[in-house]
């Protein structure tokens, strides 16, 4: 039986993976979770799974008997050196999950990555102390995992390209010239994905497939010429890797994260999974387009960041964090959301690091420089 801790376990993708769980709870058992701000959610999962090694990061500890590894227990780190887990699944929000992602891998753990802002951040460190502790990296984004799925046997043929499919987002068709007057809750209105705030932003602006660019070089180690996007609005074929013989795999099936976090969990095995299957019974299409970078310039940042790999996604990830803040609280518009992350990086172009915590004091200008350009 798998020891199993789960970062941000009252978010969707953390309440998706108790449920994968409840499915199997003889393959799988909790030693360990962590939320932000929610309580309450978080002992009504630890006395269902009868879990005692919890971390609550964004307030204080309630005053409960027994939360907590020890009194004032606050930090994902501190959890994961405490119960020595198999599994680690990491769905913490944001910058906040970088550092618990590396304190998985250099545990030696299996990490269930659903924190894209890890490799983002800091994909030269992560892939280089997984590869030093002999940790392996299993992406639970479902692009991600497509791909992980389709280069299953596929060790020895080499990869002409890989596909990313994107839904498109809910502005996919509207006008550009409109885009200034998008409000939160348009924004907020994903046409697919059941999904947070900040990630339903992101994929609005299409900044979410751009980090999944970065996310996917750091997987996958092709160069970012062999990493294309394309909209697909169905959401069904959930990514594709060309081969050099030109055949294409896809991963298809329902919008459901299960999937993807199901295989994480069990790999290199499959498990059953009690969710709606893909029928063929009902007619349907699928559909493919190109991207509008015009319109959409956060894949183009993205490449771009990449120019400096150790630096501008750090500056970028943080950046946009302030800008949809600052677009979500009114203080700036929907359109002006890719502009603040560009000139953030701009004014921060000549940084350097060499360290994770120097990328953490990066990510932290990062914001205060965004910050003060919103102002």
């Amino acid at each position: 039986m798998k020891k199993v801790v789960i970062l941000g376990s009252t978010g969707s993708i953390g309440r998706s993976a108790l449920d994968v769980i409840r499915m199997h709870p003889d393959l799988f058992t909790i030693a360990g979770l962590s939320a932000g701000t929610n309580s309450s959610l978080l002992l009504q999962q630890a006395q269902e799974f009868g879990v005692t090694n919890l971390a609550l990061t964004g307030m204080p500890p309630p005053d409960v008997p027994g939360f907590g590894i020890r009194s004032g227990q606050r930090s994902p780190s501190d959890l994961l050196n405490t119960c020595e887990p198999d599994i680690v699944i990491n769905a913490i929000a944001g910058a906040a999950g970088f550092l618990p992602s590396l304190t998985a891998v250099r545990l030696g753990a299996r990490l269930a990555l659903a924190n894209k802002e890890s490799l983002v951040i800091g994909g030269a460190f992560l892939t280089r102390e997984a590869k030093k502790h002999s940790a392996r990296i299993i992406p639970v984004d479902s692009e991600h995992s497509a791909i992980f799925q389709c280069l299953a046997g596929e060790k020895n043929n080499p990869i002409r390209r890989i596909i990313l499919t994107a839904s498109g987002g809910p502005f996919r068709n509207r006008p550009r010239d409109t885009f200034g007057s998008i409000t939160p809750d348009e924004a907020l209105n994903h046409p697919t994905w059941s999904m947070g705030r900040r990630i339903t932003i992101d994929s609005a602006t299409m900044m979410n497939k751009g980090f999944e660019i970065i996310e996917a070089f750091w997987l996958f180690m092709l160069p970012l010429d062999r990493i294309e996007v394309t909209i697909h609005p169905q959401s069904i074929v959930h990514s594709m890797v060309e081969f050099e013989d030109m055949s294409i795999k896809a991963q298809m099936g329902i919008p459901d994260m299960r999937v993807a976090i199901g295989y994480a969990l069990a790999w290199p095995e499959r498990i059953p999974l009690a969710i709606e299957p893909l029928s063929f019974d009902t007619p349907g299409r699928l559909e493919f387009f190109p991207p509008d970078e015009s319109a959409f310039p956060a894949l183009r940042i993205a490449r771009h960041a990449m120019e400096k790999p150790g630096t501008w996604p750090c500056i970028m990830n943080a950046a946009d964090e302030v800008a949809i803040d600052a677009f979500l609280s009114g203080r700036i518009r929907f359109d002006e959301i890719s502009l603040l992350v560009e000139k953030t990086m701009e004014t921060l172009a000549s940084t350097q690091v060499s360290t994770p915590e120097d990328l953490i004091a990066l990510d932290r200008e990062s914001r205060m420089i965004a910050e003060s350009l919103v102002l």
